[in-house]
């Protein structure tokens, strides 16, 4: 009977060392790789149900969180606005118009709604050929000739489009492109290069849209075979400055830049396709910001468009990682709850949210809505426990689960946890920058059991490649023992 005590303490003791080491071995491996030597590691995965913690490693520490951030701002944002709040931008005129002589003794206005998605190519479906459809109105209203100007009221939100503790080093780039009352194609223009003969510095062959050409100081050298450059420029500048290198083999290349004033583009934009109609303008186009003139509110309304629901915006925002439409809906937040379109409102009232969550705040510093700003700092513990309460207390939680990539299959996590164990049982947003890289979201075990989790880590060295590698890992054990 001693014997047969024995042997079964001695199996018990066995089978669980090997769960034991199941579930902590590739964590282990991790924090143990040479790469991880001056690294921080936050990680925190705990049952949606029962709260039971699956893995922990310093989940209290705070490290920059990268584009997992998004999760905090898409979760308040669906939460308080709910999934089919829309943006509305408006066309009209002001001033008097003779419908027999179908002059207009005024301006019109192109009103501002906030629409982070306003003519982007990636809901072109929605928005469709909306100028001309516009210019045909405008027409139809009896508008001939315009005695004033096309002006852009940019006053939904505050004027200062980019987050204070974002790097100077982003905001030219079309990844740091600001929040605008009305932005236009995602905010984003190209640059397009060629190489003359003998020469290794590139020069601009196009602009995409013409209308955004500035004054740009070229700085660039062709070498090597990856993309290394950068623009550098302000909101609301008229020049900037190109810096860096791109790739020797030039076909087709090209740089993705912010556009620098979107409100005075569309104007512009606007502004020559009614004169190629034949309509006559007198004024030149410009925006209540230029004219310090105030919000626009008597005019009349000739039509208007709908933003796709904010569902739709969301999914667009996690899948795709658009640091743009975190910023815009941060701001949205302000403006409806704090009667103030300003990054600073917005923040406010997500710290509300979170506070009244059961979020503790201690540990959770953030200065912007996309995690662009390296200021962000957030810990994996009280990450974790957002995502609990969505899963449990969310009103719309189908919409916010359903706004992150399925692993291997889509957006931001196509390439990479591909492995089959992956399929079905991982969604998650993905954050990186130098030295940064994280992931946030839930795991379906093989027992059934919902799991959240948050892993951040800081400051690691080697390549991205290897440590994706070993968070594949510790996410397959946590998959395979729970």
């Amino acid at each position: 009977m001693k014997g047969y005590c024995r042997s079964l303490y001695i199996f018990v003791f066995i089978a669980i060392s090997i769960q034991s080491s199941g579930q902590n071995g590739a964590l282990s491996t991790l924090l143990s790789d040479s790469s991880m030597m001056h690294a921080s590691v936050s990680l925190y995965a705990a049952d949606t149900e029962t709260g039971r913690i699956i893995l922990e490693n310093n989940s209290a520490k705070s490290l920059i969180p990268a584009s997992i951030m998004k999760l905090v701002t898409s979760a308040v944002v669906l939460e308080l606005l709910g999934p089919g709040h829309t943006f509305r931008t408006t066309i009209g005129y002001t001033g008097s118009l003779d419908r027999n002589t179908g002059s207009l003794k005024g301006d019109i206005i192109l009103k501002g709604g906030g629409d982070p998605a306003f003519l982007s190519e990636r809901f072109a479906d929605h928005y469709k050929d909306l100028i001309s459809r516009w210019i045909d109105e405008i027409k139809k209203a009896g508008i001939k000739k315009i005695e004033g100007r096309i002006i852009t009221d940019d006053s939904y939100y505050d004027f200062q489009p980019v987050p204070a503790k974002w790097l100077w080093e982003d905001a030219g780039n079309y990844y740091g492109a600001g929040a605008y009352g009305l932005s236009l194609y995602e905010n984003t223009y190209e640059i397009y290069f060629k190489r003359l003969p003998g020469s290794n510095s590139p020069v601009i062959s196009e602009i995409v849209p013409e209308e955004c050409r500035s004054e740009l100081s070229n700085w660039l050298v062709s070498a090597g075979t990856s993309d290394k450059g950068y623009v550098f420029a302000a909101p609301y500048s008229t020049n900037g400055w190109l810096a860096g290198t791109i790739p020797e083999n030039l076909g087709g290349f090209s740089l993705e830049a912010s556009i620098s004033d979107p409100p005075l583009l569309f104007s512009r934009i606007l502004h020559s396709r009614l004169k190629n109609e034949g309509i006559s303008i007198t004024g030149e186009p410009a925006t209540v910001r230029l004219m310090k003139s105030g919000p626009i509110n008597n005019y009349s309304a000739i039509t208007d468009a709908v933003s796709p629901p904010l569902s739709a915006l969301i999914e667009a925002l996690n899948h795709e990682s658009i640091n743009l439409y975190a910023e815009h809906l941060l701001k949205e937040l302000g403006k409806k709850f704090r009667a103030n379109g300003s990054t600073a409102s917005g923040l406010e009232v997500i710290r509300e949210f979170l506070e009244k969550a059961g979020i503790e705040m201690s540990g959770m510093f953030i200065e912007d809505g996309s995690g662009l700003s390296p200021l962000n700092s957030v810990n994996a513990k009280e990450m974790t426990a957002l995502l609990k309460y969505m899963k449990e207390n969310g009103k719309h939680f189908s919409e916010y689960y359903s706004s992150l990539p399925a692993a291997g299959r889509e957006g931001t996590l196509k390439n990479v946890f591909r492995d089959q164990v992956f399929d079905s049982r991982l969604s998650a947003k993905s954050g990186s920058m130098t030295r940064v890289r994280s992931y946030a979201g839930y795991i379906t075990a093989l027992s059934g059991k919902s799991i959240a989790f948050t892993v951040i880590i800081n400051n690691y060295t080697g390549p991205s490649k290897n440590l994706i590698s070993s968070i594949e890992n510790i996410i397959r054990e946590i998959i395979l023992y729970n």
